[in-house]
């Protein structure tokens, strides 16, 4: 029975999902409107000022000068890195398959965040269908990695002290910042929410990212080969989301005139960290494993009952 997943098939998906990503990041940098807001004032009676305009419209103005960083970080450079990758993935390249893989789960982030967090408007629904084509690129690319082999794939060159290093270095400084956060937040008479109802990025990144990043940088430690493969996905992931980052703090200083300077060298630094281990990764890829895995017939072991 042939799989339900090729690598021709996930090139292709791979393809669609990259074309959805780019179209919400190009109307999210073109679709903003005039840039005019007003001040209004939430139920919690917070102060703030929203958007008047554009797909953005009704969102808070931090929110929007953050999310001009980010669909420029995706449209110029997350998108393409993810279309280049197509052809390789097609022809079963392994390495291209974790650089598709990573991306993935870069958009998985980036449109559960979105969908979550802006305003309800015309965006919404191309966010949750981005975010469900991203999901299920993920889950197909997983396949694809899986049914190629994982065991001997990586050789000594593999950083994994360096990388659990950098993860778990980053994890710890996620729950430092988001822990005062929060705290400042629960303390105050009204909470810095933005018109939000909750801490929707907080809570995925506690949530989801440092105990992700936790159980890989663990798992890669082991040398497991599922965590030496997913360490290598997740390390284009955190370059992304931190160049990502660190491009919103950029816009935000840009339309706000609030400076972010710590925060933008923080994340620059680690995404170039995270670069270079990312190339000593894929450096120590044996890419002829999957061909052989591939041309390698599945051997299934009868059962056998003692009397």
């Amino acid at each position: 029975m042939s799989p339900l997943v090729t690598p021709r098939r996930l090139a292709a998906w791979l393809l669609l999902v990259g074309l959805m990503a780019g179209v919400a990041a190009a109307l999210g940098v073109f679709g903003r409107g005039d840039g005019a807001f007003e001040t209004v004032t939430s139920v919690r009676g917070e102060t703030y000022r929203i958007a008047t305009d554009g797909v953005y419209a009704n969102s808070a103005l931090q929110l929007v000068a953050e999310g001009v960083g980010w669909d420029v970080f995706t449209l110029l450079v997350a998108v393409p890195a993810l279309l280049i990758a197509v052809p390789f993935v097609a022809r079963g390249s392994f390495p291209a398959t974790l650089v598709a893989t990573g991306g993935m789960g870069y958009l998985v982030y980036l449109h559960l965040e979105y969908a979550v967090t802006w305003a309800f408007g015309p965006m919404f629904i191309l966010f949750v269908s981005t975010l469900a084509a991203s999901l299920v690129g993920l889950l197909g690319a997983a396949a694809v990695l899986a049914r190629a082999g994982l065991a001997d794939r990586f050789d000594q060159r593999f950083p994994r002290r360096a990388w659990a290093g950098l993860s778990l270095g980053m994890s710890l400084l996620l729950v430092v910042m988001w822990s005062g956060r929060i705290a400042d937040a629960l303390a105050a008479a009204t909470p810095v929410l933005h018109g939000e109802s909750t801490m929707t990025v907080q809570a995925l990144d506690l949530g989801l990212v440092v105990p992700i990043s936790v159980v890989i940088a663990v798992a890669a430690l082991a040398r497991h080969p599922i965590g030496l493969a997913a360490a290598a996905a997740f390390a284009v992931t955190f370059v992304m989301m931190s160049a990502a980052i660190a491009a919103m703090m950029i816009s935000s200083w840009m339309v706000t005139g609030v400076p972010a300077v710590e925060p933008i060298v923080v994340f620059t630094l680690a995404s170039v960290a995270a670069s270079i281990l990312l190339s000593r990764m894929l450096a120590s890829v044996n890419d002829s494993v999957s061909r052989e895995a591939a041309a390698r017939p599945r051997v299934v072991e009868p059962y056998l009952s003692s009397p």
